[in-house]
């Protein structure tokens, strides 16, 4: 079995990268498809805080299904920490068709590993020139690309890195804008035709992410996704929950995950 490997990434936190991995994660499983989970921002913890809520509201996984999950708690040792990973890592993609890895919001080796073995490579991103900065320089009078950013020099040198150890495809990256407010503006605006001339310079497709939405707060202290609600979950389908479940499939289909 080779397992397709998802990393959910980007070096700045607060862009709903675990509610993404999660939901990507369960989105897979009610697919049917057998899917493993790697939490290397074991420190926060926030994607392994969200698997411990599910099991804790379905123990056996007779109403939910779970993943088989693994976390990499920092320990300080650079090494240890990287024999850690691949032991999980190679444990979980000899088991899995699906690996989805989420990875910390700061430029630590253990990321960049992570990063390394990407096929599709996620990459939320708030709707913010704050958040754009990692992704390159910006002119802030004629709102011109002035050279790539932090993040898009780590990508470049894990693109490199999986080339040398020898991996015959690319990684598939996907810029993904997430916590979109539903009201025009020109600040939106702005960022769409960057983030089109950004794509096109530094190797990434755009794709729309999950709209700003309450429930996905409430939704993690009960272990649930979008995807749980209505089936028995306690939480009734509303409006709201119907076209949030329309993004997602929309966001599976563009990273070529819905079937």
């Amino acid at each position: 079995m080779t397992a397709r490997i998802v990393v959910v990434g980007n070096e700045k936190g607060g862009t709903g990268k675990s509610t993404v991995a999660m939901h990507l994660v369960v989105a897979l499983l009610r697919q049917g498809k057998s899917v493993g989970s790697l939490d290397l921002d074991a420190r926060q913890a926030t994607l392994s805080r969200y698997v411990e809520n599910r099991r804790r509201r379905d123990p056996e996984g007779s109403n939910l299904p779970h993943p088989d999950h693994r976390a990499v708690p920092p320990s300080g040792d650079e090494a240890r920490d990287a024999a850690l990973f691949r032991e999980h890592f190679d444990e979980l993609r000899a088991r899995h068709k699906v690996v989805v890895i989420d990875t910390p919001g700061s430029d630590l080796p253990l990321s960049r590993l992570g990063h390394s073995f990407a096929d599709i490579l996620v990459t939320p991103l708030n709707d913010s020139f704050v958040d754009l900065d990692l992704l390159a320089a910006i002119d802030g009078d004629g709102l011109k690309i002035m050279a790539p950013g932090r993040y898009s020099d780590m990508v470049w040198e894990t693109k490199k890195a999986r080339a040398q150890r020898g991996a015959m495809n690319g990684i598939d990256w996907f810029v993904l804008r997430n916590r979109l407010s539903t009201l025009d503006a020109i600040n939106k605006r702005d960022m769409e035709k960057l983030l089109h001339r950004l794509a096109r310079r530094i190797g990434f497709r755009m794709v729309n992410g999950l709209n700003e939405r309450v429930i996905y707060r409430e939704l993690f202290l009960q272990g649930l996704t979008l995807l749980d609600v209505g089936e028995g979950s306690g939480q009734k389908m509303t409006l709201s929950h119907v076209a949030a479940r329309q993004e997602l499939r929309q966001l599976l289909e563009a990273l070529g995950l819905s079937s």
